[in-house]
């Protein structure tokens, strides 16, 4: 499945602005031939926007997701977009995963949360593994920091995530992240994972784009630069079948032993 990668961080602050820049790429993607297009963390509203992010909150399935449910059935592409999600009194940094005939599949609620910002304005979600079919393929949802979890990507692995896409803030001088782990994840747990970063200044934060999507081979298929891109790149399903029939890591674990890493 062709895979596009938004790298931007469209216009913080404007939910209207940013579903254009959305709609926009949607449909350069589908020109394109991807089944799917991955935009970054809270790319919805803006990453870096304070009080601001309860105030643009929004539930699973209000106005913004219908809004994006049509622009997915127009381009007829699927849609992973970060957001602010409201549920009561509590804020999540979410992911939701849209089909391309505008069906929520998919919402996952970010476990890990990164520094002081983050705890100050969300509640922490309590499910790692979120997946849904698309394409043929089992996608899985994370949101940054979780990827630097290994125990994270294992419990996809393990529940046969094909493709993991990973809305990330990616902030200097943290680049190593998208440069190295995230290909060793895509190998050491066999799957494909497009990691799909926010660019340039925004508040006290310098984001540094390098959006990529690793296989199962651990080399990057497309990896952006510095600004705003739109990159592709394919998940295979016969690549990943053939990775997995020779590659040993996953058929090897020994879970007996790893009882005391709980």
């Amino acid at each position: 499945m062709r895979t596009a990668l938004l790298q931007s961080s469209g216009r913080p602050g404007s939910v209207v602005e940013n579903l254009k820049v959305l709609d926009e790429a949607a449909g350069r993607a589908a020109e394109a031939g991807a089944g799917l297009l991955a935009t970054p963390e809270m790319f919805l509203t803006g990453y870096a926007i304070g009080d601001d992010i309860a105030r643009l909150a929004e539930p699973a399935d209000g106005d913004s997701a219908d809004a994006i449910a049509e622009i997915a059935t127009r381009h007829g592409v699927a849609v992973v977009y970060g957001y602010p999600e409201r549920d009561g009194e509590r804020v999540f940094n979410s992911a939701q995963l849209i089909s391309a005939d505008g069906t929520r599949l998919a919402n996952y609620r970010k476990t890990h949360l990164f520094g002081c910002f983050e705890r100050d304005h969300f509640t922490p979600g309590e499910q790692p593994v979120v997946q849904a079919e698309v394409g043929g393929l089992r996608v899985g949802l994370m949101i940054c920091y979780d990827v630097e979890f290994p125990e994270n990507v294992r419990a996809h692995a393990l529940a046969g995530t094909d493709l993991l896409i990973v809305p990330t803030a990616q902030m200097h001088p943290f680049q190593f992240v998208a440069e190295s782990v995230v290909p060793v994840r895509a190998f050491e747990n066999q799957m494909y994972v497009a990691y799909v970063n926010r660019t340039g200044p925004e508040g006290e934060f310098e984001f540094v784009g390098l959006s990529t999507l690793a296989g199962p081979d651990g080399i990057a298929r497309t990896r952006a630069g510095r600004g705003e891109e739109l990159v592709l790149a394919d998940a295979d399903p016969v690549l990943l079948a053939d990775s997995r029939e020779t590659n040993p890591y996953l058929k090897d674990r020994r879970p007996g032993l790893y009882g005391s890493l709980i």
